[in-house]
C-alpha cells in the first residue's frame, strides 16, 4: 500500500503540472474551450489524493509500523482517537492534510453558481493559479516531505505520539489552521484571475464566503492553540510570542485587515486593487507561516524542525509576491472610487487595517530578528515577550479605541449618532473611574478593560438602536464578532497583568493561603497503565471556609519518552480561575506544587468561540441576495 500511495502522489503531481500547462496555453491563446478538461483534471487529483490520505489513515488505525511516518508518531498503546489524529502530528502528514483540504475545497468551488457565472477566460486563469499552488504541494510531498517511506523490516512498535499533542486542543488546532490556510487559496486565485481579465462581476462578492470561512477556521485554530498552551504546557500562560504562535497570527492579522477593506469596496466601491493585494498577500503569509515552522530558520518549542523544504518554500513565497506585483501592475481591473475623509466609517476602517498590518509587520520583524541580526552579529539575539507586549499591546488598544468610535460614524463623513457615541464614551470613562477606585493601577490593563467595556456596550447599543442592523443576518454576524472581540480584550487586559503565582512544598494536611483562597494538600496517588505511569496530587480549594473545588494535577511518564510531563488542573470560574501544576513528589509524600490565579481568563475562550460562531452568521446563502444589501441608512 505504501507504493500505491506514493504513486498516487506522483500521479497528482504530473496531472497538476499537465493541467497547469494546459491552462497557461489556453490563457495565452485567449481561449476557454478546455475548461471541462481542467475541471475534470482537478477532480481526479482530489479523488486520488483522497485515496492516498485514506491509506495513511488506515495505516494509523491498523498500526502498520512499516510506514516510517506511522512508526514515528504512533505506537501499539496509543488510543484510537489519538492514532487517527496523529495523521497531522508531523511535518509530512500535516502537509498532506493541507494539500488534501485545498484539493477538496477546489472541487467544491466549481460546483457553485458563482463559479459558473464567471467569464470563461477568468475561469481558465483561476485554474492556472490554482494548479500552481497545488503543483507545489505535490512537488513537496513527492520530494522533500514524503509521508510514504517504508521501514524494512518494520519495527515491532512505534515511538509514540508526543505527549504534549495528546490533548483535545491539539487534535483540532492543526487541522483548523490548515483549513484556514487552504481556504484562502480560492479567493486569492480568484482575485488574481479576475483582476487580470477585468471580470465584470465582483470577485470579492463571489469569494466572500470562502474568505469568511477561512478567517473563521484560522481564528478557531489560533484560539484552540492558545487554550492548549494554557492547559498543557503547565506554565499558566496562553501566549508566549513563540515563533510558531506568531506564524499563525501574522496571516490572521492580514486576513482581518482584508475583511475590513473588503467591506469598503462592497459599500463604497473603493480600494479594489488594495483588496487584490491583501488577499493574495494573506495566502503568501500562510506559506510564510509554514516556512517559519518547517524550515528550522528559528527555534521554537513546537516547530517541526528543518526538513529540506525551507529553500523551496522561500522560493515559492518570493515567486508568489512577484506574481502578485506583476498581476496588479498589468491587470485590467477597474480602479475604485476615492475614499471618504478620515472622519468617516471608511476612514476608520482603513486606520484599523493599517494598525492590523503594522502589528503584523512588528511581529514579523521580531520573529525574524535572530535571522536579521545574524547579518552583522555572530551571536544573533532573539526578542522576548516583553518586546512584543511593549510594542504591540498599545497598537491593539488603538484598534479597540477605533471600534469604540467607528459604529457611530457615517459612511460618507461625520457622525451618524451622537447619542450612541456619547454613551459609549461615558461607559469608557465610568469604567476607568470604577477600576481606579477598585485598586487597579496598571495603565494598559485599565485602558484595555475600559475599552472592552465600552466596545461591548457599543455593540449592544448599535443592535438596540438600529432596526436595519437587526433585520440583516450578516450584520448580526459582524457585530457578534466584535462583541466576542470585546470579551477577548477584557480577558487579555486583566488575566495577563494580574496573574499571580506561588510555589510551595506541602506535606499531606498542609495548607497555603493565596489571594483569598486556601489550598489544602490531601496527598497523592500513583497509577500505571501500558501507556504511562502517573502521579496525581489531590488539593482541596476553599474560600471563606467553603469548598470551591478540587485540584487534581498530574505528573506523567509516558512509554518511549524519558522526561515527565505535567497535566494541569483548574477550578473553573468566570471570575478568578485557580490553576495548579504538580512539579514533583517525594517518597515521604510531600508535593512540590505551583498555584496560579487567573482573573477573567475564561472570557478569552468564550469571546474567541463567539467570534467564530458569529462569523457563520456573516455568510451569505446566495451572493448578491437582496436582504444582504446595505440599507440607505448604512450608506450614509
Amino acid at each position: 500500500m505504501i507504493l500505491v500511495a506514493y504513486w498516487s502522489l506522483l500521479f497528482c503531481l504530473l496531472l497538476s503540472l499537465f493541467a497547469g500547462a494546459a491552462a497557461a496555453y489556453q490563457a495565452w491563446q485567449g481561449r476557454g474551450e478546455g475548461l471541462v478538461v481542467l475541471e475534470y483534471a482537478h477532480h481526479a487529483v482530489a479523488a486520488v489524493l483522497t485515496i492516498a490520505s485514506a491509506i495513511l489513515f488506515a495505516a494509523f488505525v491498523g498500526k502498520d509500523f512499516s510506514f516510517k511516518y506511522v512508526a514515528e508518531y504512533s505506537n501499539s498503546v496509543l488510543p484510537l482517537f489519538y492514532s487517527v489524529t496523529a495523521f497531522w502530528a508531523g511535518q509530512e502528514g500535516s502537509l498532506l492534510f493541507w494539500a488534501w483540504t485545498v484539493a477538496l475545497m477546489g472541487s467544491v468551488f466549481p460546483l457553485t453558481k458563482n463559479y459558473r457565472e464567471l467569464a470563461g477566460q477568468t475561469r481558465v486563469l483561476y485554474w492556472l493559479f490554482f494548479f500552481l499552488v497545488q503543483g507545489f504541494f505535490m512537488l513537496a510531498l513527492t520530494n522533500w516531505n514524503n509521508p510514504f517511506i517504508e521501514f524494512s523490516p518494520a519495527p515491532a512498535d512505534g515511538r509514540g505520539l508526543n505527549p504534549l499533542l495528546q490533548n483535545p486542543g491539539m487534535i483540532f488546532h492543526p487541522p483548523l489552521l490548515f483549513l484556514g490556510y487552504g481556504g484562502f487559496t480560492i479567493p486569492a486565485c480568484l482575485a488574481l484571475a479576475a483582476w487580470l481579465t477585468g471580470e465584470r462581476r465582483s470577485w470579492l462578492d463571489m469569494g466572500r464566503n470562502w474568505s469568511i470561512l477561512s478567517w473563521i477556521f484560522l481564528t478557531a485554530g489560533i484560539v484552540l492553540g492558545a487554550w492548549w498552551s494554557y492547559m498543557e504546557l503547565g506554565w499558566g500562560g496562553y501566549w508566549a510570542w513563540d515563533p510558531v504562535e506568531n506564524a499563525s497570527l501574522i496571516p490572521w492579522l492580514s486576513a482581518t485587515a482584508f475583511l475590513h477593506t473588503a467591506l469598503i469596496e462592497e459599500r463604497r466601491g473603493a480600494l479594489r486593487r488594495t483588496n487584490v493585494v491583501l488577499v493574495t498577500v494573506t495566502l503568501v503569509l500562510c506559506y510564510f507561516a509554514t516556512y517559519l515552522v518547517r524550515s528550522g530558520v528559528v527555534q521554537s518549542l513546537h516547530a517541526f524542525g528543518a526538513g529540506g523544504i525551507g529553500g523551496p518554500l522561500l522560493a515559492f513565497i518570493a515567486s508568489g509576491l512577484i506574481m502578485t506585483a506583476l498581476v496588479v501592475a498589468v491587470g485590467r481591473g477597474e480602479m475604485g472610487r476615492e475614499l471618504s475623509g478620515l472622519y468617516s466609517r471608511p476612514g476608520f476602517l482603513v486606520l484599523t487595517a493599517w494598525l492590523l498590518l503594522a502589528i503584523g509587520g512588528v511581529i514579523l520583524m521580531g520573529t525574524m530578528w535572530p535571522v536579521i541580526s545574524s547579518l552583522w552579529s555572530s551571536q544573533p539575539i532573539g526578542l522576548d515577550a516583553h518586546f512584543y507586549n511593549r510594542v504591540t499591546l498599545p497598537l491593539f488598544l488603538g484598534i479597540a479605541a477605533l471600534l469604540l468610535v467607528c459604529p457611530w460614524l457615517q459612511w460618507r463623513e461625520g457622525l451618524r449618532d451622537r447619542r450612541g457615541l456619547a454613551i459609549a464614551v461615558g461607559v469608557f470613562v465610568a469604567a476607568i473611574v470604577a477600576l481606579a477606585l477598585g485598586g487597579m493601577t496598571k495603565p494598559l490593563a485599565m485602558a484595555g478593560t475600559g475599552l472592552a467595556a465600552a466596545c461591548l456596550a457599543g455593540v449592544v447599543l448599535v443592535v438596540a438602536l438600529d432596526a436595519s442592523v437587526r433585520r440583516r443576518r450578516p450584520s448580526w454576524g459582524a457585530w457578534g464578532v466584535h462583541f466576542g472581540l470585546g470579551l477577548v480584550v477584557l480577558g487579555v487586559a486583566v488575566s495577563g497583568p494580574y496573574q499571580f503565582s506561588r510555589e510551595a512544598v506541602l506535606q499531606p494536611g498542609d495548607s497555603m493561603d493565596m489571594g483569598g483562597y486556601t489550598m489544602i494538600y490531601e496527598g497523592f496517588e500513583e497509577r500505571s497503565s501500558e501507556a504511562m505511569i502517573l502521579v496525581e496530587a489531590k488539593v482541596r480549594v476553599e474560600q471563606g471556609g467553603e469548598l470551591v473545588g478540587m485540584l487534581m494535577p498530574q505528573r506523567r511518564l509516558y512509554q518511549s519518552f524519558d522526561q515527565p510531563f505535567a497535566e494541569v488542573s483548574t477550578v473553573f470560574s468566570l471570575g478568578t480561575e485557580v490553576y495548579a501544576t504538580l512539579l514533583g513528589v517525594t517518597q515521604q509524600g510531600a508535593a512540590s506544587l505551583k498555584f496560579s490565579l487567573h482573573p477573567l481568563v475564561n472570557w478569552i475562550w468564550i469571546g474567541g468561540t463567539l467570534m467564530c460562531l458569529a462569523g457563520f452568521l456573516a455568510l451569505r446563502s446566495r451572493s448578491g441576495r437582496p436582504d444582504d444589501a446595505p440599507t440607505q441608512r448604512e450608506q450614509m
